[in-house]
């Protein structure tokens, strides 16, 4: 097996665990809910984001792992909103992060963006979701047995936080009452 395949199948495998999670617990329905555009945004915002996360896997590897859904539920949250004045900012990923910083990204979504208070219920729930989806994270990638600081390391990383971002993504799209309907196309 060559390596991009070997990546793609852990990828899978982490995007398959993390959705199984995600639905036992209600955050999402059935599939992942997606916007074209929010995972083009994605990979223009990543690298930055790298920036942010990679000195962090040391000492914090969970908030590493689930800033980027944190990020990815802003995304979803501006998307819904003001996506007019978003989508054409050469610097949106620091719209997340300059407010309070990377350490309080979370924080800035869950307050200033979606309006959900930090001493709340919805809070702390979405935080405990969050750690057990990262910690469910580090476990498979731990399952590896990848040589830390490596190539490897690093792409595993990558698809990971990719995953979660997509994930953070979804969660907001459902709190903001998106949903995939069933459609029958008439005949011509």
């Amino acid at each position: 097996m060559d390596k991009i395949e070997y990546y793609n199948q852990f990828e899978d495998k982490v995007k398959e665990t993390l959705l199984k999670l995600c639905k036992d617990r209600g955050y999402i329905g059935e599939h992942l809910l997606t916007v074209e555009e929010l995972d083009e945004k994605w990979h223009e915002m990543a690298p930055e984001y790298m920036v942010n996360a990679v000195p962090e896997i040391a000492k914090y590897p969970k908030v590493a792992i689930a800033w980027a859904a944190y990020l990815g539920m802003g995304m979803a949250t501006v998307w819904d909103g003001d996506w007019e004045t978003y989508s054409k900012k050469d610097d949106l990923y620091e719209s997340f992060v300059k407010p309070r910083g990377f350490d309080n990204m979370d924080d800035y979504v869950m307050e200033d963006l979606m309006g959900i208070s930090i001493s709340s219920k919805e809070y702390r729930d979405i935080a405990s979701f969050y750690q057990d989806l990262s910690e469910t994270a580090i476990t498979l990638i731990r399952k590896e047995n990848i040589e830390p600081q490596s190539i490897d390391a690093f792409q595993i990383y990558a698809r990971t936080v990719k995953i979660l971002y997509k994930t953070g993504v979804s969660v907001a799209l459902k709190m903001l009452g998106y949903k995939y309907e069933k459609m029958t196309m008439p005949e011509a």
